[in-house]
């Protein structure tokens, strides 16, 4: 197994090699938004973060913030073992239908009990979604739902070789 070695910290930054595992999940202040074809699918101050190792942060939104007229219930669940179930979200937004691009734990285990209303998304698929005044880009591999942001130092889960990180 080839670890990774951690990058260098600049000032400012975050490495995602301090993060905890099992996984923690904290409050983020900075406001977080999606904008697809030009309509906003979300903007909120009261997201929630979870931060594990060597994943850049998984970002998710309360449900009072999320434009519901944009999802839809997609088929397929899945299980994290420290959230719980999830279920998935496909989004109707700007003439586009993005399938299972959302998910949600809508009973999580006790640890994560914040988030049951509330739903995580993808970067990927969207044409923007911001951390604050920040661009964010997504984690790699498809598989991880982290959004990369320059105050965070790597290399992250989800790129060729990194499986077993």
């Amino acid at each position: 197994m080839n670890w990774p070695t951690p990058e260098p910290v600049a000032p400012g930054q975050e490495s995602v090699w301090d993060y905890p595992r099992p996984p923690r999940l904290e409050r983020e202040a900075r406001r977080i938004r999606i904008v697809h074809r030009g309509a906003a699918l979300v903007d909120t101050r009261a997201a929630w973060r979870t931060l594990e190792t060597s994943h850049p942060p998984t970002y998710y939104l309360p449900l009072t913030d999320v434009d519901a007229a944009c999802l839809a219930p997609a088929n397929g669940q899945s299980w994290c073992e420290w959230k719980g179930r999830a279920r998935y979200w496909d989004v109707l937004i700007g003439g586009d239908r993005l399938s299972r691009v959302g998910w949600s734990y809508p009973e999580p285990t006790a640890g994560f009990a914040p988030i049951a209303d509330c739903i995580a998304f993808y970067c990927a698929p969207f044409d923007e979604a911001w951390v604050g005044d920040e661009r964010a880009r997504p984690q790699p591999g498809g598989f991880y739902g982290g959004w990369i942001t320059s105050w965070l130092a790597g290399p992250f889960k989800g790129g060729p070789g990194s499986q077993y990180w």
